[in-house]
């Protein structure tokens, strides 16, 4: 790869959308695509759609998890490394799948993941501010919303 010229031409996107990433894997692929010569990184997860071909509703944990996930991965790396994170919210599987978690069920689940990587973490005081700013009382972050 080094002497392909490849990275200096694109930047390699890591993907993974679990609640429990292998944080040193990740740091170790940082590692090994640095050393191939890629100087810049992204990441992706996700606030919806990555849990279930056939999941009607979001479940905002899951991805908060995700999110709390890749900031330690980002912490882990060398400052300079980190390009961006695409926050990914899939609406079907493939072409041949019916819809699932549609959008507005979880707009919750992504001014959530939102505020999360915004602030670098996530406390009482960003569940509040979220409550706020959607005009929700009571949101349930480990149980479906209703």
């Amino acid at each position: 790869l080094s002497e392909s010229g490849v990275p200096q031409l694109v930047q390699p996107m890591i993907w993974d959308y679990s609640a429990d990433i292998s944080v040193e894997g990740k740091v170790q692929l940082i590692e090994k695509y640095r050393r191939c010569g890629f100087s810049k990184v992204w990441f992706a997860s996700a606030f919806k759609g990555a849990t279930g071909v056939t999941q009607s509703l979001t479940l905002i944990g899951h991805h908060l998890r995700n999110q709390l996930e890749w900031l330690q991965v980002a912490s882990r790396s060398p400052a300079d490394v980190l390009e961006g994170i695409a926050l990914t919210g899939w609406q079907r599987y493939d072409h041949f799948s019916v819809l699932c978690e549609l959008l507005p069920v979880a707009i919750p689940s992504l001014a959530v993941c939102l505020q999360a990587l915004k602030n670098g973490g996530y406390s009482e005081k960003i569940k509040e501010n979220v409550e706020q700013l959607l005009g929700m009382p009571n949101l349930e972050i480990d149980t479906f919303m209703r």
